[in-house]
């Protein structure tokens, strides 16, 4: 017989209820702006390591969106000051204890801020989290990506030999080495594959060091390798490092957040560049956001935008221990 029956109890779907309302009293009491933007798209996200989910309506092509960033860039681009949003996205081939392919992202963007200041706001949303739903507001702990890589394995991410990330990744558990060789590369390390530096880190900091972060503390992890920028500013005062932090919580990242990048010539750039990674491993190619070109060409007023988990937040809050149990009901249900 097919189980019709939701994941979640009663009491976590009220609880998460709950927390909604903290989340839109935060940002009513900051004087925020609440906006929607849509959720089917006409271009899908260029980064290599999201899927885009498509969708068709009528005879035309188009996306169920990853995130409302780049929509509410343009609204923001358009004049509409602080914005925030809780929205539904999807997201492909993303399934696991933290992870539903479809779940619900907290986005929201502060004009004339810097990274450090958003960053103290989160914690403020966090605790607001945490003590509505009866628990305790932590202490905000700040480390550098760089700082925090060669504290907990002993060599510096930005220049340690890529034969020793290889080797450290094989330690914590990387047995297939499709993801952590050069787009193309061949699955499980062939000989004559290169490994690529940033697939390597991104390993060790999903396996080994994100987990050990955030203990009985909010733990924001800032300067992430230029590499990694995304839509991040580079930082000015050290160009190999990026404007990015993410938040952990419980060895979870919870946020992931940029002091923004406007130039809408480096964005392309950007852009282009996901595209020659995709085409390398044999990924589709993926047409830029050009509404999104066009936003920031007409001029993003400084600003730093984070987007938060809101799913993981109201596990962290709860105790859940799986997003099934604070969905009403999981992909294999819907």
């Amino acid at each position: 017989m097919t189980d019709w029956r939701p994941g979640a109890t009663r009491e976590r779907l009220a609880q998460r209820a709950s927390l909604v309302d903290t989340v839109r009293g935060f940002f009513g009491h900051r004087g925020l702006l609440e906006v929607e933007t849509p959720m089917l798209v006409n271009a899908g996200v260029t980064d290599r390591h999201l899927v885009s989910v498509p969708a068709t309506v009528g005879d035309r092509p188009m996306f169920l969106h990853t995130s409302p960033e780049y929509a509410m860039k343009r609204l923001l681009a358009a004049g509409s000051g602080d914005i925030w949003q809780l929205c539904r996205v999807a997201r492909g081939d993303e399934r696991s204890r933290l992870h539903n392919p479809e779940f619900t992202l907290l986005e929201w963007y502060r004009c004339g801020w810097t990274m450090d200041a958003l960053i103290d706001e989160v914690a403020a949303l966090l605790d607001s989290l945490m003590t509505a739903a009866g628990g305790t507001a932590r202490p905000l702990v700040r480390r550098r990506y760089r700082d925090a890589f060669r504290d907990h394995f002993g060599l510096d991410p930005l220049s340690a030999p890529l034969p020793a990330l290889t080797a450290l990744a094989r330690e914590a558990g990387l047995m297939d080495a499709q993801d952590a060789v050069a787009p193309g590369g061949a699955p499980g390390g062939a000989p004559g594959d290169e490994p690529d530096r940033d697939a390597l880190l991104d390993f060790l900091v999903g396996a080994r060091l994100g987990p050990a972060l955030g203990h009985g503390e909010w733990c924001a992890l800032t300067h992430y390798p230029a590499s990694q920028a995304a839509l991040a500013r580079l930082d000015p005062d050290d160009p190999s490092v990026a404007l990015r932090f993410e938040v952990y919580a419980d060895g979870i990242e919870l946020a992931n957040g940029f002091e923004e990048l406007g130039d809408a010539t480096e964005q392309s750039s950007r852009f282009a560049a996901d595209n020659a990674a995709r085409r390398a491993a044999g990924l589709p190619q993926v047409a830029p956001d050009a509404r999104l070109l066009a936003a920031l060409a007409a001029g993003l007023p400084a600003c730093s935008g984070v987007a938060v988990g809101f799913d993981r937040c109201v596990m962290v809050a709860t105790g859940a221990r799986h997003i099934d149990e604070i969905i009403a009901f999981s992909s294999e249900q819907a």
